[in-house]
């Protein structure tokens, strides 16, 4: 398990390798552009080549990229869609280039619409945007299922998968606070087994290619996409001990997008409270 981080690029994505360097962290996360803006940001040369140099020399195994959360590719708004669309292509044209593990996507919501149409929709988006670009995955993220947000159950990301047209490259980006949120209890190992057993029925685990790890300030099928930091809310410890020793995630980047004690996303502290809670949950698994 590759437990990681978000991390801000600012100051390219060397810097971000740094960042993560900090937090003990064996994989990253960042966004390739600004948040809050539409333009995207292209890579130097000479900043993709600092890149792999930091990669090189850290113990970083693992780069994702996210998409920002502007983009919304059920939109009905023509508009938004192409907007959405050049963004994701840059995203993917930059996970090339960086050799990412994936983009993750939050495929849209289709706000006061129908469901059905809004997946069409966000289905040709992502078709388009893979054939822009070369060989990086897209990992589609499960929602806690607020509004018309996509992906909110293994059935919607099923039929986003199958509306793009299957490419292999498509797969999951499961988060953990997004699951409770949206119904799934996964505090024990017996409740993790049959929603990964429900997955592995409906998607197929073999689309499983990456884990946001966050604990969950909203109960269980509140809807509420509200991070807590690990053990500290509806899961709890030792439902994080579970998520985090669960044998079917080996090998994955685990990010972690909790808020942090002081406002500042993951610390090193906190990583290493996910190596101990993992280490807690396999003892308890026997």
């Amino acid at each position: 398990m590759l437990i990681g981080a978000h991390v801000s690029p600012a100051g390219g994505p060397a810097k971000a390798v740094e960042r993560g360097v900090e937090r003990g962290a064996r994989a990253i996360q960042i966004f390739n552009q600004n948040p809050r803006a539409w333009k995207p940001t292209i890579y130097s040369d000479e900043a993709m080549a600092d890149f792999r140099e930091a990669m090189e020399g850290s113990e970083v195994d693992a780069l994702l990229i996210h998409a920002v959360y502007l983009l919304n590719a059920a939109s009905e708004d023509p508009d938004i869609r192409a907007k959405t669309l050049t963004s994701l292509i840059a995203s993917l044209r930059a996970g090339d280039a960086l050799g990412a593990v994936s983009v993750v996507l939050h495929p849209g919501s289709a706000l006061g619409g129908e469901v059905a149409p809004a997946i069409k929709r966000a289905g040709a988006v992502i078709k388009e945007a893979l054939a822009e670009s070369e060989s990086c995955a897209l990992h589609l993220e499960n929602t806690a299922g607020a509004g018309g947000t996509l992906g909110r159950s293994f059935g919607e990301l099923h039929a986003l998968i199958d509306a793009a047209g299957g490419d292999a490259r498509l797969g999951m980006c499961l988060d953990s606070c997004h699951l409770y949120a949206s119904g799934f209890d996964i505090r024990t190992a017996e409740g993790l087994t049959k929603v990964l057993d429900e997955c592995d029925d409906v998607v197929g685990l073999d689309r499983l290619g990456s884990l946001h790890f966050n604990d969950s300030k909203g109960t269980l099928g509140s809807n509420r996409d509200r991070h807590a930091d690990v053990g500290q809310g509806e899961l709890g410890e030792d439902g994080c001990a579970v998520f985090l020793s669960e044998p079917r995630f080996d090998g994955l980047p685990v990010i972690l997008e909790t808020p942090g004690p002081d406002k500042k996303g993951p610390t090193k502290e906190e990583l290493e409270l996910c190596w101990t809670l993992r280490e807690r949950g396999a003892k308890a698994r026997g």
